[in-house]
């Protein structure tokens, strides 16, 4: 086992401890997701990617990549955990990214690159965190990942709790319980419009499926 695996494993049982992150009683069983798909969540905290990545089964998470944002993890020791551990894709919120252009338009490119590489995503469609009260509207680049091969399944995660884990603006986490739920996989329809797809994915993760 490689050095990274190894920090890799200790890291995801530190965010497991810290978040005390508990599957939600009406998640499928993580040994049972898809050996590729776009996994879509709800987005309160910087915690988010993290736990969810560590909720996933081993044999995913050396294939699996987060969206992040650059502001936040380019630096210091935080590029080297996005960068080094989770091969974070990370992306310019006001839209470049020096991994794939700088334009919306080139950060998508870069995403379906990925998928075409044999890799997973992990997304967050509301673009930005949110209060953990309410599901923002969401953007559009989860209908087009999805159109971008329809065989790859987009799987919402409800994440519950990790905002009071991680508040906004603060850098040390505060002890609570959260939670991780993986629902069924969905597929965009041939003639399934943009609204439609979103509204669906949106409601699914709301658990109103």
């Amino acid at each position: 086992m490689s050095a990274a695996d190894l920090l890799r494993r200790g890291l995801a049982r530190s965010v497991s401890i810290v978040s005390g992150a508990q599957l939600g009683a009406d998640s499928v069983d993580p040994a049972h997701l898809p050996e590729q798909a776009i996994f879509f969540a709800n987005h309160t905290s910087h915690l988010d990617f993290i736990t969810l990545w560590s909720a996933l089964p081993s044999r995913l998470q050396k294939r699996v990549r987060p969206i992040a944002a650059r502001d936040y993890w380019d630096t210091g020791v935080r590029r080297l955990l996005a960068e080094n551990v989770f091969h974070a894709f990370l992306v310019d919120r006001h839209g470049g990214s020096q991994d794939a252009g700088a334009s919306p338009s080139g950060q998508l490119g870069g995403m379906t690159e990925v998928l075409d590489g044999g890799d997973s995503l992990i997304i967050f469609p509301e673009g930005t965190r949110g209060d953990g009260e309410e599901l923002a509207a969401f953007h559009s680049g989860l209908y087009r990942l999805a159109q971008h091969n329809p065989v790859i399944p987009a799987v919402p995660v409800s994440l519950g709790n990790l905002g009071r884990i991680l508040p906004k603006g603060e850098a040390v986490p505060v002890p609570h319980l959260s939670s991780v739920t993986f629902h069924r996989p969905l597929h965009v329809g041939d003639a399934e419009t943009k609204d439609e797809f979103l509204a669906r994915c949106r409601a699914a993760l709301l658990g109103d499926h």
